[in-house]
């Protein structure tokens, strides 16, 4: 029985292959190539156990087209998986051999591979909150500059109201106006979008159970409700209530 950890980086990813005697029978550095990773790991492929990819920023195009080529892919927690404390030399192959050596030893921390098609509504949402943290900081700006310049208090949904001409008929500075008209448009933009991906959410989560009951209860909406479905995929993979408090401890999204 084989076992290969591969550590992946933004243009390379270090292969390693042990035996179950941690004997390392390949071990190079190949360039971010599926059709490299592949024919690299083809001689091995009958004997593999699994591999193990760390679930680092860039992760999805290596591990779903190595589980569309047929291999046992375990997606390794970084932030769970700790190295030997005695370790003298640390790099990219040793890296890539403790991998190798804790999925042997059964003690590989797992994260969870979502499928691919959920993974990309999932991830639409994600840029939601994105673009509505960016959002956010336009309109602070806009409400910092009215109460520098006039010295008055505007509300979040005020400030989303304004346009360019509200700002010409305000008292101050053709300078200090400029300055907030620049924020107006971007902060108009951003709505756009935000408003866009919403309603493609929505639509996507709306015939979904999980979603009518999310709903339900007191203080979701439906924004607040598809984030929490996206974000749990499918529940059956937390052993109890304990493992999914952990994973989701309180969430929630404060949207200006």
């Amino acid at each position: 029985m084989l076992f290969c950890g591969i550590d992946l980086h933004s243009n390379n990813s270090f292969v390693v292959v042990v035996d179950d005697t941690d004997k390392v029978l390949y071990a190079k550095r190949l360039p971010n190539n599926l059709t490299d990773i592949c024919a690299a790991l083809s001689p091995y492929q009958q004997q593999l156990f699994g591999i193990v990819v760390e679930s680092t920023y860039n992760w999805y195009w290596l591990v779903d087209g190595l589980m569309e080529a047929g291999y046992s892919i375990h997606l390794g927690n970084t932030t769970a998986i700790k190295q030997y404390d005695g370790l003298k030399y640390r790099g990219d192959e040793s890296d890539a051999r403790h991998l190798a050596h804790i999925l042997r030893l059964g003690l590989l921390p797992k994260g969870h591979i979502m499928p691919k098609p959920e993974r990309a509504v999932r991830d639409l949402a994600r840029k939601r909150m994105q673009l509505v943290q960016q959002r956010t900081v336009q309109i602070h700006s806009i409400a910092t500059c009215l109460a520098q310049q006039p010295g008055g208090r505007i509300t979040c949904d005020s400030v989303k109201q304004l346009t360019c001409a509200d700002i010409d008929k305000m008292s101050m500075g053709r300078t200090e106006a400029l300055g907030m008209k620049a924020n107006v448009p971007v902060m108009q933009a951003l709505q756009m979008q935000i408003d866009g991906i919403k309603k493609e959410l929505v639509s996507h989560c709306r015939s979904q159970p999980g979603y009518r009951l999310l709903n339900s209860v007191t203080g979701i909406g439906p924004i607040l409700a598809t984030v929490i479905l996206l974000e749990t995929g499918s529940i059956e993979r937390f052993a109890d209530v304990g493992n999914y408090a952990s994973y989701f401890p309180l969430f929630s999204e404060r949207e200006v």
